[in-house]
């Protein structure tokens, strides 16, 4: 057995861990978040979404959560007020949560707005993102809700965040564009 087998073999075993939780490390790799706030927030996220689908009062596809250094954004849509109330508390009551902000939105009867229109919506501003060698498109998450987006995240200038912006607006079929990107 060559002398270095021992260390190829620690090193073969290092870079798969690394593949196999590649957009874990790219996240954290890019993000204004250091890596023990960035882990913090997908916890609360994590413990949120789970609560809303455990949760029977809560319709679980049409709300979804988002969380920046304990602040929470709960987007989506309900039935009732009492949906709505019961999803921020839910969110209140997360451990790590300092504040909660929502964009929620009243279901409409007849909307044109469908899942594939809002699909579109969705794949387009993504890929305008990804596209914009200015931006790191990875700290950008973007909602889409009864063809409004809404744009999430920590960016490193205010510059991606108004190209971020701008990007959305563009966007055929956007009815609005609500930002809550921070600039850190």
């Amino acid at each position: 057995m060559h002398r270095f087998a021992p260390l190829c073999m620690a090193c073969m075993l290092l870079v798969t861990a690394l593949l196999a939780s590649g957009c874990a490390v790219y996240d954290v790799a890019v993000e204004e978040r250091n890596a023990s706030t960035w882990a913090n927030d997908e916890n609360i996220t994590f413990t949120i979404k789970k609560q809303f689908f455990d949760d029977e009062s809560i319709s679980y596809m049409d709300f979804d959560a988002a969380s920046y250094e304990g602040h929470v954004y709960i987007l989506g849509e309900y039935d009732s007020h009492e949906q709505e109330t019961q999803a921020i508390l839910i969110a209140k009551s997360v451990e790590g949560v300092d504040e909660v902000t929502t964009y929620l939105l009243p279901k409409r009867a007849q909307d044109y707005c469908g899942t594939i229109d809002q699909f579109d919506i969705y794949r387009q501003v993504v890929q305008l993102l990804i596209s914009d060698e200015d931006i790191w498109s990875t700290n950008i998450d973007v909602k889409v809700v009864q063809c409004n987006v809404v744009l999430l995240g920590i960016v490193g200038t205010h510059a991606e965040k108004a190209a971020a912006y701008a990007h959305a607006t563009s966007v055929t079929g956007v009815r609005s564009v609500k930002s809550f990107i921070i600039v850190k």
